[in-house]
């Protein structure tokens, strides 16, 4: 991993304002996860695309979820993994210069995570959340502590500004965020409450 882990990452679908990715990487939202599990093949290399044209001047990270065929095809910086994608170990065998983060529900899986290459955790559901279905009952920040000190912890699952400075006290890097962005009046306005919340 050459460049610093965010610590602000918005989760990115094809039908959230793409128009307002410039400015939320402008204001300072260092990451960009691409997650738009609906398309096709081509339709989500397209959208990953249009992300990462978005925000690049910005310097700005785009990641994709679960697919690193995709990450690489659209020369995004990294991949997220969960449970049912490519282990870890291959992706980092085949794409050794890829950000991987690995889906994570406990200080086992984090320390397997960083044991088979991964760079950091996706760390959650830390909160209730419904941008996801099937999830496991909320973890709470106590789980955040307890896995901290393995790898760069990057809270997801509920996280508004207050449950981020939360996750941020409990030892998280930072924080992913659906909702608290795309659900706000004023997407901007709540990306910069995010950032203060995880300074």
């Amino acid at each position: 991993m050459s460049r610093a882990l965010p610590r602000l990452f918005c989760l990115v679908d094809a039908t959230d304002d793409l128009s307002l990715l410039p400015r939320l990487a402008s204001a300072g939202v260092g990451g960009f996860q691409v997650r738009a599990k609906a398309l096709d093949d081509r339709d989500l290399l397209a959208l990953t695309l249009r992300v990462r044209d978005a925000v690049e001047e910005h310097d700005a990270l785009v990641v994709v979820d679960d697919r690193m065929d995709v990450a690489l095809a659209a020369g995004a910086a990294g991949v997220h993994l969960g449970a049912r994608d490519l282990p870890v170990a291959d992706v980092r065998r085949v794409a050794p210069d890829l950000l991987i983060g690995v889906t994570c529900r406990s200080r086992v899986d984090v320390v397997a995570a960083r044991a088979a290459g991964a760079d950091y955790a996706g760390f959650g559901p830390v909160f209730a959340t419904a941008s996801k279905a099937g999830l496991p009952e909320p973890l709470g920040v106590a789980a955040v502590s307890a896995a901290k000190g393995v790898l760069p912890l990057v809270a997801i699952g509920g996280i508004d500004a207050t449950g981020a400075a939360s996750a941020r006290a409990a030892g998280a890097h930072g924080v992913a965020v659906i909702g608290a962005i795309w659900r706000r009046h004023d997407p901007l306005v709540a990306a910069r409450e995010l950032l203060t919340a995880v300074a």
